[in-house]
């Protein structure tokens, strides 16, 4: 019986060190699935590799080989020994296998709950190993129900609407400020990579005109030059501000870089524009009282990790209604799986039954000569009709029996009755000693 297999690490098991020895370059996953091909013990497999997780998926003959040859891979191709991450790593097999994968796709076994770039990811991995030649018709219809299964979630929950990091909570705090972000102009004060990750958020939703003032100014032209911005040296600080809609400060700065009595001296300038403050800093870069000038929205990461807190707890709420979905598409993936013994045995039917089919039209079409094409199309469209009206009951009867407790009585049984024997592969050749033992009583 072949068995499914799953060796990985994530950010719950591992730090980010550890995380990084185990994160595969696009050409060391190009030659990991290559070697995992050249091993009679793995059928199929996948790797996931981001930031956050390396998980190898594997199908094979059983699973104690399958966790060999990956850790083999690793070895290999990693130059890692496999004892010294051994407890960082977890393993899971078949069932709990398959509903790992659907967690995955669906975001809920991520850092941050819910989040969709995994099913992005996954997809990635699939294709990867498909190009590997490294996907049959387990890990096809494997992937492709966690992959439905994973928009369903999306589709059928609320369980990405809710911003649910500091960078989105700004992004969504900025959106109930203002009608559109776009057009708006933002400004950068310092250059830390908090900053510039709700920079490129804000910029996604439709804010331009960046601005990015920082004592550095190299690290200032550099993030601006992404964005399709320009640097401003810090003196001109309050002159961006008359401009600006949205601010977000981090520096390093051990006191206030925009004090109240500053900003209230723009405010006329400004022309009663709303200002909307982001202050990410730890001591913070905006004087309190900044909240307090009208029109002006300050929020700290205080404010911001509050945001976020509130909106985790509608995402686990969320999270129990997806929870529900992959079940269902786990019961179907169930399904599926019990009615692949089913699957020799009605290649074997169709092979035979085509056989003959075959075999009779030669015949009666040498003795109806006179035949046009046209004519003829219609004869072998009619014996092909025939034959799957046929087989069709028998088909649907041998998939509802493969998901019965005693389906390996009724596999040789259906194999005995049409005489399929000879038409079948000898590893898919049903076992008569259980199908004696699984006979209804």
């Amino acid at each position: 019986m072949s068995e499914i297999l799953v060796v990985g690490i994530n950010h719950k098991t591992a730090t980010v060190e550890v995380r990084e020895k185990l994160a595969f370059s696009k050409s060391q996953l190009a030659q990991a699935l290559a070697f995992l091909r050249t091993l009679d013990e793995v059928y199929e497999a996948v790797i996931i590799s981001t930031c956050n997780r390396t998980e190898i998926y594997s199908f094979g003959k059983d699973g104690e080989s399958l966790l060999d040859a990956t850790l083999i891979m690793l070895e290999k191709i990693k130059k890692i020994d496999p004892h010294t991450i051994r407890s960082n790593l977890y393993t899971y097999g078949q069932e709990e296998a398959v509903r790992h994968l659907f967690r995955v796709t669906a975001g809920l076994d991520s850092m941050i709950l819910g989040e969709t770039q995994i099913l992005g990811q996954v997809k990635t991995a699939y294709a990867d190993a498909v190009a590997a030649d490294l996907v049959d018709s387990y890990f096809h219809t494997l992937f492709r129900l966690a992959v439905t299964a994973a928009k369903r979630v999306q589709t059928e929950t609320e369980i990405n609407q809710n911003a649910a990091s500091i960078s989105y909570a700004a992004v969504e705090l900025a959106k109930n400020i203002f009608a559109s972000l776009q057009g708006r102009t933002v400004m950068i004060i310092g250059a830390g990579k908090m900053s510039e990750l709700t920079l490129r958020h804000l910029y996604e939703q439709g804010a331009q005109n960046v601005w990015v003032v920082n004592r550095n100014r190299g690290r200032a032209k550099k993030i601006a030059a992404k964005y399709g911005g320009r640097s401003e040296d810090f003196n001109n600080l309050y002159r961006c501000l008359v401009k600006a809609d949205i601010v977000i400060s981090s520096t390093s700065a051990p006191h206030y870089v925009l004090r109240a009595k500053d900003l209230s001296r723009i405010h006329a300038q400004r022309q009663g524009k709303p200002l909307f403050l982001i202050d990410i800093a730890v001591p913070r870069d905006i004087e309190p009282q900044a909240g307090e000038l009208e029109n002006v929205f300050l929020y700290d990461i205080d404010d911001l990790q509050a945001v976020v807190a509130e909106n985790m707890d509608k995402r686990k709420q969320e999270a129990l209604a997806a929870e529900k979905i992959l079940d269902e598409e786990i019961d179907e993936y169930k399904k599926w799986f019990k009615t692949r013994a089913a699957a020799p045995l009605i290649a074997a039917l169709h092979k035979k039954a085509e056989k003959i089919r075959t075999s009779h039209l030669e015949g009666t079409l040498r003795k109806l000569a006179n035949l046009d094409e046209r004519e003829k199309k219609h004869v072998v469209n009619l014996t092909r009709a025939i034959v799957n009206g046929i087989l069709r009951d028998p088909v649907l009867r041998l998939k509802e029996s493969a998901l019965e407790a005693n389906k390996d009585f009724y596999l040789n049984s259906f194999c005995r009755i049409f005489a399929l024997e000879d038409f079948l592969d000898d590893n898919s050749q049903p076992s008569p000693e259980k199908a004696e033992d699984s006979m209804p009583q």
